[in-house]
């Protein structure tokens, strides 16, 4: 366990108030880490610091899509912490407009959040770790991102051009900082439930060999392997699946 040991650590999860971003807060929190949950709306992240062993985490509201926001909101962490070690980007939007249909509009809306305030966000933070000597900083992909799913178009866009945004960042940083993508496969994360028919769910099962979705704690081991310099030393630029084979199968 040693290995995976994240006491003295402090991370921030943004959009740690989701689904998914609250399960890798979680996970990070049982192994010894402090978490800051950041998100949009400060009482979905309170309720989530509510559910987390007392005094492991505190709420801090931020706007991704504000560079002075996120800057005061990192700010307002090390005072409370100190530092920052991990850093988690973890919020995004989705949409399903039909490709002639999408506007200049959605298309912005969509790469600001799933692209523009994860550079923002790691230009503001892993500026910080290269001052303090290191650091992690894990990026929320999708298996959207290539090949390309049906029907979320800008999504898939944007998700593609975070993989090309985490491998430059590993690049840029390294050997300081260490920056990693993970990849889900299908959660019922709030951002796509909307795009989940239930037609489309028996789809994706079929092309999953593990035949079902994921849950969102099974995400926790590979953010806990990602966030420790120990077990992940070695490990930056990488873009690791987490969806059951889906990516692995074919006709």
């Amino acid at each position: 366990m040693s290995v995976f040991d994240l006491t003295g650590k402090t991370a921030i999860v943004i959009g740690g108030n989701g689904v998914l971003g609250s399960a890798i807060a979680t996970g990070l929190v049982s192994h010894g880490a402090q978490v800051a949950i950041a998100g949009r709306d400060v009482e979905k992240a309170e309720k989530v610091v509510s559910g987390l062993a007392e005094g492991s985490s505190r709420a801090f509201q931020v706007d991704v899509l504000s560079r002075s926001t996120i800057a005061e909101m990192a700010d307002k962490v090390i005072e409370w912490a100190g530092t920052i070690d991990i850093l988690v980007n973890c919020a995004g939007v989705n949409s399903k407009t039909p490709f002639f249909e999408v506007s200049d509009e959605e298309w912005d809306r969509v790469f600001s959040v799933n692209v523009k305030s994860i550079f923002m966000a790691s230009q503001i933070v892993g500026q910080h770790m290269l001052n303090s000597g290191g650091g992690s900083i894990i990026n929320i992909s999708s298996v959207s991102s290539g090949p390309p799913l049906s029907g979320v178009f800008a999504y898939s866009a944007s998700k593609a051009a975070l993989n090309n945004v985490t491998q430059y960042l590993a690049r840029e940083l390294a050997p300081t900082v260490r920056v990693n993508a993970i990849i889900p496969g299908f959660f019922p994360a709030e951002q796509n439930r909307k795009i989940l028919t239930q037609e489309r769910v028996d789809n994706i099962i079929r092309h999953t060999p593990m035949k079902r979705l994921g849950d969102a704690r099974e995400l926790q081991g590979t953010a806990i392997w990602l966030a420790s310099d120990t077990a992940s030393s070695f490990v930056t630029g990488a873009l690791i699946p987490v969806d059951g084979g889906f990516t692995a199968m074919t006709i």
